[in-house]
């Protein structure tokens, strides 16, 4: 089966599949990354971590590194403003600016393993990473806490002393590791469950994964004489680093620069700021631009994974299938310091359902291990696999066909979901259409320990600010600036949005991704959100260039504004049909009539429309080896218009893939002492090429009334459905129920041995 796009509306350049704008350059290793920057008088910095989970930092000595020839800088704790601030000087702040100093560079405990002490910058490398051995640490071992129900307890040991729950508006009257504590519900539950005719109560376990981005995170940073700081690094976010840079260094944003190179993926992880404080620091005290590049060790004990978790879901359904009630309880691990996606899984949890009784509770709780960050529609796929395999479970015992049940109890338009928000123009129902429509589902599954399963997905979207600027240069050609870091192909569907709507060629569009002077404030490229909001800023930005170029002929023609008309990229008089000029034409008298145009556009949008999505999903179980292997996949999703379906096929399918590897495979093997084992790719299991079939792609497009063409978010919402798909897949081919993940080889030969099979 081929990829699918289910259209209802045809424009002239959204919806084509042009080259894209940066291919060249990658294919032909003339694209930047964060490595490739080298500054003249470049030196390389390195990082003191510890040995240890959980700590006091009793003393360090960095005499010897200091001495050591070819090292020109040290930084520890103590160089951070924090350290001469004090709870007195910052007040209610303290607690916020400590734990993100803090999580950059340790000062009074280490949290995980891995948790920067000190940095050393020397002539290279190899010296700098000598010096970090020469650095004297003496530590006063603490007792880790190494899981969400552990560290949940009465008496459990606290991480922070000074750390309260946070519960409706109010905190805890004694320290806690659970920072906060959220609570949202609708209906009667307690009626919806007496309402029921089969009630259902399960647990769910999930461990801390990686996003698997192949490119680790680096810094280069040069703190010049005139106090300018400049910062080059691969991130998500140019002004998120920046501001975080800002903040940790008290340090203006005007005298900061971050210039962001091309980035060797993200998918949530290259949004927050680990090495860029620690390197500009590093740089001010030398006066010479230092770099910084993790190792892959590094990456994975100290960057931020997504959250393992604890979950309980409790629902009811009626003997046809209607869902009276659902209760979830979910439990994240927020890492060493609080910040877990907790809230948005509270938000994606049910929202696939239209329920009269519903009710969700979420906890931020800390453990010893690295900070988590976000990781493709973070906090939902933990959700999605808990509740959709409970609803399948449902459906078994009431004998139901899995899409039906789904169907009678979809989401659609109006539907208020458990924590609010209302459901505008949404494509869940039709995407378990196509689905049940689909060959994949209507052909039988054949073969011994193969079965098939299916999950529904749900990831809400996000607008937030973006801003872009384009000039119409001589030759007719747009040159189109940017803060929207590409990591999906968002150069080449901006630069879509604004062909269409000037009425150009694709081609006559050229998009650049600039650095923070360059460019109004841009929010980060995550949460599906650039092709929408940066989309609308390049709209906006086109319809001003519409504007001043209609001014133009008017002034040519030596008539009022109002007799003249832009039509798709032609700029004509309204009643004279001999005066009218191409884009191009127009574009070759800019200079004798004013010089250049420039467009402009900063937005804040909302109307993200939400992204829903269906997968389907045949296995094999090997009963001897407990092996899975994945024979087809079907991936169908509501994408609003896509703007470049290959693009969007490419999202789906590397969603797919991803929501595999954490399926079957992926996670932070940590034993008792909170050493992570596999923090290499030889070790952490990812899928390849090997492992997978061809993803197939559906894609429905029920247009997003809250953009000019449809368009919404597409790079999320794939990565939620896999593993509870897969889940159900095994469970029909060996008729067991895996309640964690991973659901590698060795936990389904226990569960078949245990079971007698």
């Amino acid at each position: 089966m081929s990829n699918q796009v289910l259209s209802d509306v045809e424009y002239r350049v959204v919806g084509k599949r042009p080259i894209r704008p940066d291919g060249v350059d990658k294919v032909t290793g003339r694209a930047q990354y964060g490595a490739d920057i080298y500054p003249a008088g470049l030196l390389h910095g390195k990082m003191l971590r510890s040995p240890h989970p959980h700590a006091k930092v009793v003393s360090i000595d960095t005499s010897q590194a200091e001495a050591l020839p070819g090292v020109l800088a040290v930084v520890t704790a103590a160089d951070f403003p924090l350290a001469s601030l004090g709870k007195e000087g910052l007040g209610d702040g303290y607690q916020r600016l400590k734990f993100a100093t803090d999580l950059i560079m340790a000062s009074d405990k280490v949290l995980f393993k891995g948790h920067p002490l000190a940095a050393v910058a020397a002539v290279n490398a190899h010296v700098a990473e000598e010096a970090v051995g020469l650095i004297k640490v003496e530590y006063q071992k603490l007792p880790p806490v190494m899981n969400v129900q552990a560290a949940m307890q009465d008496g459990a040991q606290l991480i922070h002393d000074e750390l309260y729950t946070s519960y409706l508006g109010e905190s805890s009257e004694k320290p806690s590791n659970v920072a906060a504590h959220l609570f949202f519900e609708k209906g009667d539950i307690e009626q919806g469950f007496a309402d029921a005719d089969v009630v259902l109560e399960r647990e769910f376990h999930t461990e801390m994964v990686h996003q698997g981005y192949i490119e680790p995170q680096n810094s280069t940073a040069f703190w010049n004489a005139d106090g300018q700081l400049t910062i080059w690094c691969s991130t998500q976010g140019s002004f998120m680093i920046r501001n975080s840079v800002a903040d940790v260094l008290r340090y203006p944003v005007s005298k900061i620069k971050v210039i962001p190179t091309e980035i060797g993926g993200g998918f949530g992880g290259k949004i927050s700021a680990y090495l860029e404080p620690v390197s500009a620091l590093l740089s001010r005290k030398c006066g010479q631009p230092v770099k910084m590049l993790m190792t892959r060790t590094e990456v994975f004990e100290a960057s931020g994974p997504a959250p393992g978790s604890w979950m309980k879901v409790k629902m009811g359904a009626t003997k046809d299938g209607r869902i009276t009630a659902a209760h979830v309880t979910l439990a994240y691990e927020a890492g060493a310091y609080p910040g877990s996606p907790v809230m948005a899984g509270t938000s994606c949890a049910l929202s696939c359902y239209d329920l009269e009784n519903g009710r969700v509770e979420g906890f931020d709780v800390l453990v010893n291990k690295p900070k988590t960050s976000a990781y493709r529609a973070p906090g939902s796929p933990q959700a999605a696999f808990a509740v959709e395999s409970v609803i399948d479970e449902i459906c078994e015992k009431l004998d139901l066909d899995p899409i039906e049940v789904r169907i009678k109890n979809a989401a659609k338009e109006g539907t208020r979901r458990v924590e609010g928000p209302v459901a505008r123009k949404i494509g869940l129902i039709q995407c378990l259409e196509a689905a049940k429509s689909h060959d994949h589902y209507k052909k039988p599954v054949e073969g011994k320990s193969r079965g098939r399963g299916i999950a529904c997905g749900f990831w809400m979207n996000r607008g937030f600010q973006s801003s872009v600027t384009m000039t119409v240069q001589y030759d007719g050609t747009i040159s189109l600036l940017m803060g929207s870091v590409d990591i999906g192909g968002t150069r080449a569907s901006i630069a879509q949005q604004t062909a269409e709507t000037l009425g150009i060629e694709y081609e006559d569009v050229h998009p650049t991704v600039v650095d923070t002077d360059s460019i109004g404030f841009t929010f980060v490229t995550g949460g599906s959100r650039t092709s929408f909001a940066t989309g609308l800023a390049a709209i906006g930005a086109a319809e001003d260039v519409k504007e001043q170029m209609v001014k133009r002929a008017a002034q040519i023609w030596d008539t009022p504004v109002e007799n003249v008309e832009y039509v798709d990229g032609i700029i004509q008089h309204r009643s004279d049909s001999e005066l009218k000029m191409s884009f191009q034409d127009l574009a070759k008298q800019l200079g004798a009539t004013g010089g250049a145009i420039t467009g402009r556009s900063n937005v804040d949008p909302s109307g993200e429309g939400n992204g829903y999505a269906v997968h389907i999903v045949d296995v094999e179980v090997d009963q001897e080896t407990g092996k899975v292997d994945i024979l087809r996949y079907t991936a169908i999703q509501d994408a609003g218009k896509a703007v470049h379906p290959s693009y969007v096929e490419g999202q789906m399918q590397g969603g797919v893939v991803q929501g595999i590897g954490w399926a079957l495979n992926e996670e932070y093997f940590v034993n008792d002492q909170g050493h992570m084992m596999n923090p290499t790719f030889l070790d952490y299991r990812m899928p390849t090429s090997l492992d997978l079939p061809m993803i197939d792609t559906v894609i429905v497009e029920v247009a997003n009334p809250g953009h000019p063409y449809g368009v919404k978010g597409v790079g999320e919402v794939p990565i939620v459905p896999p593993m509870a798909a897969i889940s159900n897949a095994i469970h029909q081919a060996i008729g067991l129920r895996m309640p964690s993940l991973p659901m590698s080889p060795g936990k389904i030969l226990e569960a078949l041995w245990e079971n007698g099979k």
